[in-house]
């Protein structure tokens, strides 16, 4: 059988005080393989019991191949919708799914997703800083069927650093930050702690960098970062 070279660290954190409607699952697929995800309930919209579900329903299925992925979105959407009409049940979902040396990334909604090389990054889900929510449209629930998922792949390299995040994160730390942050971490651990202090300290002030250009949002917040190695 091929032996995949690229092996991973990670770290997490969750600071679900201000609505406790986001969630995250990390899954060790084995051979290396591993998906992490976020989830960024809808307030107001049941998305503490949204976001559980999608966590629930990643963790019972059999993931093969990012189609399965997927599939499972897809069926999870058609139960919310059905309870829900679209107007209950509403989350966002960020998926990076590892399989072969190969990154899929799957999403719906806004929460971001972007690797950090040693010179260079990539966005490859939902929005860093502060542009307008488009993202309960596009959320899981929100319509009949899931057709508007964002899919990307790309093919990590050892250095490489991968984050998943709510926007309780990005909406309260510039991207060119975050980039540097995770860019001058030694271990995803350090990466976690450095990024969670920032917002914590923002939030304590209560004020931002002029360039976010307002106030503070107080949002609940997650991020997964992992780095890649040999």
């Amino acid at each position: 059988r091929t032996i995949y070279m690229l092996g991973s660290t990670v770290a997490t954190f969750q600071d679900n005080s201000a609505h406790g409607e986001d969630n995250f699952l990390i899954l060790d697929l084995g051979n290396n393989a591993f998906l992490d995800a976020v989830m960024d309930g809808v307030t107001g919209h049941g998305g503490e019991e949204a976001s559980q579900s999608v966590v629930d329903a990643l963790a019972a299925a059999s993931i093969k191949s990012p189609d399965d992925v997927v599939g499972v979105l897809e069926e999870v959407n058609a139960e919310f919708y059905q309870v829900g009409g679209g107007r209950f049940l509403l989350t966002t979902v960020s998926v990076a799914l590892f399989l072969e040396d190969r990154l899929y990334i799957i999403s719906a909604g806004d929460s971001p997703v972007f690797t950090v090389g040693s010179d260079s990054f990539q966005q490859l889900a939902g929005r860093v800083g502060g542009f307008l929510h488009a993202g309960v449209a596009r959320a899981v629930g929100a319509a009949e069927t899931l057709s508007n998922l964002n899919r990307a792949e790309i093919g990590p390299a050892a250095g490489d650093r991968l984050v998943l995040a709510t926007d309780g994160v990005t909406d309260n730390i510039m991207v060119g930050e975050l980039v540097d942050m995770i860019r001058a971490a030694s271990t995803p651990d350090d990466a976690a702690t450095q990024v969670n202090g920032t917002v914590a300290s923002r939030i304590e002030e209560g004020a931002l960098p002029a360039q976010l250009g307002r106030r503070f949002r107080h949002d609940d917040r997650t991020g997964i970062f992992r780095f890649f190695n040999t």
